[in-house]
């Protein structure tokens, strides 16, 4: 792996525990027994992994049950939820929570960020006037998955440095494969906000987050968002991407880049272990850091994914945080899922072999301004993180809306300036 500087499933709700925070200890006791509800996402895991996961946490503490309760639509479900104390004993805050200072209302404490920064990756993400709320399940790096086989026999076979270089690539696919150089996954649209986590590649500074909520225009030339919506667009308007966005597929698109109909996609390394496990042949699926170097090398952002809370609410808080640490420190997760430890010392994942070969350079983002920038983008209306943003350059792109590069640019920069000015006044 390289340096580290710095410091998603089913179509219905798997119901395998009764809702509720039913537990039979009375509270935090300093007693770890009772019964504790953990609400999670992976609906494909709860019958199967997190089951041995109760059962291994349970030869530790004999006295607790552990039960799960997976939701498919997770954010949404669990946000409705948060209107009552009816959100288990454990839950994964939701994403939707993006004010910080809404998290003391729904979530016990953990410790402050210089105690559990010292063991712990990611804790300033869930972090509220130096309380941590929660731990991450795991990390992230950034980075666009490839199918190793098509970018070989389009004659490619180290990593673009420069987005020319990276264009010219994916010229090289489409001339020589027959593979869609670059697929976008537009009609599920989450998949284009994944663009978004770019911005650490390019600027190859934990600050970028707090440089642009003082910046009046972020999508000036040769700055970060301009560099990573370029790209996106120029891959577009170049035709280096699938003939007709609308009817792309997720789904589809996992086993199209294992077999080499899709050559590339821009996701995080999250992926990578779902890519390799629907391809013919796993060792096809490799990962390319995003064409930028600073200084001569390449970078990327580390980010935790998901972390685990505790309901403030709940009758078993002793128990639920034994429970947080012990996935955190023993459960194996981040390695199975092939993510980045949680842990500081944590072991290295090897779906990042190809980051660690590109000598890729590792940090966290300084997440300090982070209330703000969503403040100036939701007065802006533009959504950083919101499918629609990107789904409209590339719509621009294609030509569907009767916008040039400069129109979007000039837009969102007009849009951006006059937010900030009514939000930092």
């Amino acid at each position: 792996m390289g340096k580290f500087r710095a410091g998603v499933a089913a179509a219905a709700v798997v119901l395998v525990a009764a809702c509720g925070t039913d537990a039979t200890d009375s509270g935090a006791d300093g007693k770890i027994d009772g019964k504790i509800t953990v609400l999670t996402n992976r609906t494909d895991l709860v019958d199967t992994k997190f089951k041995e996961y109760a059962e291994q946490f349970k030869q530790l503490h004999p006295d607790v049950e552990v039960v799960f309760e997976g939701i498919t639509d997770y954010d949404n479900e669990v946000k409705i939820r948060m209107s009552t104390d009816n959100y288990g004993d454990v839950l994964l805050i939701p994403n939707s929570i993006t004010s910080l200072s809404d998290l003391p209302d729904y979530f016990e404490p953990l410790g402050s960020v210089s105690e559990l920064g010292q063991k712990y990756r990611f804790v300033t993400e869930k972090a509220f006037e130096d309380k941590v709320y929660g731990l991450a399940v795991t990390g992230n790096a950034f980075g666009f998955a490839y199918n190793k086989k098509v970018w070989a026999a389009a004659g490619v076979t180290a990593p673009p440095e420069t987005p020319e270089d990276f264009l010219d690539a994916l010229r090289d696919i489409k001339d020589k494969t027959d593979a869609v150089p670059l697929y976008t996954n537009y009609r599920n649209g989450w998949p284009l906000t994944q663009w978004q986590d770019a911005r650490g590649s390019v600027s190859a500074d934990p600050q970028v987050s707090n440089k642009m909520a003082a910046d009046d225009s972020p999508w000036a030339e040769g700055k970060t968002q301009h560099t990573i919506d370029s790209l996106l667009f120029d891959v577009v308007a170049n035709k280096l991407a699938e003939d007709d966005p609308l009817t792309t597929d997720w789904e589809s698109s996992k086993s199209m880049i294992g077999t080499g109909q899709v050559a590339t996609m821009m996701l995080g390394s999250w992926s990578i272990t779902q890519l390799r496990a629907a391809a013919p042949n796993k060792d096809d699926i490799g990962y390319l850091p995003f064409p930028v170097q600073v200084d001569g090398k390449f970078h990327s952002a580390i980010a935790g994914d998901y972390k685990n809370g505790i309901n403030i609410h709940s009758k078993n808080k002793d128990t639920a945080r034994a429970w947080i640490d012990w996935f955190a420190e023993k459960s194996n997760f981040a390695t199975a899922e092939g993510g980045i430890s949680p842990l500081k010392d944590g072991p290295e994942p090897d779906t990042l072999a190809d980051f660690t070969a590109a000598g890729v350079e590792y940090f966290e983002v300084d997440h300090a301004q982070d209330a703000v920038v969503t403040k100036i983008d939701d007065a802006a209306e533009i959504g950083l993180y919101e499918q629609t943003y990107r789904q409209g350059l590339v719509d621009a792109a294609r030509g569907a809306s009767g916008k040039s590069k400069q129109d979007v640019f000039d837009d969102l920069n007009t849009r951006w300036a006059e937010a900030k000015a009514l939000v930092t006044k």
